[in-house]
């Protein structure tokens, strides 16, 4: 057998060609895997082929199965690092984020792809809907977050400008361009956005930005403060209590319900919320979120058998929203 022009190849080449045209349902016989190393100029004989598979296993964690089908023997690629299942739930975790551009989408998208073969590829085609989701405009989020983790990494400040929409569509500038200058400890993604949770020296607390709408992040040299502020900082505490990322002052605050919403609290804050008997088929809960519009608009949303009924104080403030509200129709 004549020697094909891309011999030193023949390892990759071969790879490729079983990761991409073989799975658990699609095998390839012997013949048909000398046929497809010959579309790359490489010929080779059965013993050598073999030996790569052994490689293959041994040294590439790329577990060849061999198996018997009448008189053929096929080959097929086994276990792969990511299975269809895992990729399918990858790509949608990809195709449900606002804040992932639908270029970067569809980017990632087919880069995933590659972690299965082709015919396991054509059915990832049917469910990249992509186009015409509420997507984020700022392509220059991958950079800021991989700024931010930086800063993190390296327990710098950062500086940074932030920004808004307005109602021509476009980023403009917060409190006449002011530079803002904190100490990022978290990065977080919640209701579909990116968060950076950071210390804020000149109010001295804890705060949080949306990364899409930072802009000209630079690192500084200075060590980062509120060591003592993280300490023992549970971020999924944090985003429980602040509704839709909406800061507010912190309070603990009793809730009354009709016993079928239990699920939906038990959604928000957890499984560990203690759960207490309020009347007939009526239970209570005590829990901290953050008071603000944001938190009185998603409880009016449960609908009549819900309520705040305590402390007195965020009692009036729901009453005094709803009063607002009421107002302005």
């Amino acid at each position: 057998m004549s020697r094909g022009t891309n011999q030193k190849f023949k390892f990759p080449y071969l790879m490729k060609i079983m990761q991409a045209k073989t799975d658990d349902e699609h095998s390839l016989t012997m013949p048909q895997i000398m046929e497809e190393l010959e579309k790359y100029d490489v010929t080779a004989e059965r013993k050598s082929i073999y030996a790569d598979f052994a490689d293959m296993t041994e040294y590439f964690d790329v577990e060849i199965i061999k198996e018997q089908i009448g008189r053929e023997t096929y080959y097929h690629v086994g276990s792969r690092e990511f299975d269809l299942a895992e990729v399918k739930l990858l790509i949608d975790a990809i195709q449900s984020s606002k804040f992932i551009t639908e270029k970067k989408s569809r980017e990632l998208i087919k880069k995933m792809k590659s972690f299965v073969s082709e015919h396991q590829a054509k059915q990832l085609d049917r469910q990249v809907y992509v186009q015409g989701r509420a997507k984020t405009m700022n392509e220059s989020i991958y950079y800021n977050v991989d700024e931010l983790h930086r800063a993190i990494a390296e327990n710098k400040k950062i500086s940074f400008k932030y920004y808004r929409w307005n109602v021509e569509k476009k980023l403009e500038e917060r409190n006449h361009g002011i530079v803002f200058t904190v100490s990022p400890w978290a990065l977080t993604w919640d209701d579909e956005n990116y968060y950076m949770v950071a210390f804020d020296n000149y109010d001295q607390k804890i705060k949080h930005y949306r990364v899409d709408k930072m802009k000209q992040i630079e690192l500084l040299e200075d060590r980062r403060d509120g060591k003592e502020a993280f300490k023992g900082f549970d971020m999924a505490a944090y985003s429980k209590m602040n509704f839709g990322m909406y800061s507010g002052r912190k309070e603990k605050v009793r809730i009354e319900f009709n016993n079928y919403m239990v699920g939906v609290f038990i959604d928000r804050f957890g499984k560990d919320i203690s759960i207490i008997p309020a009347g007939d088929n009526s239970s209570c809960i005590h829990v901290d979120v953050a008071v603000s519009p944001q938190f009185f608009a998603w409880i009016l949303s449960l609908g009549d058998e819900v309520k705040v009924t305590g402390p007195d104080s965020v009692v009036e403030e729901m009453k005094e929203y709803v009063r607002g509200f009421l107002e302005r129709y």
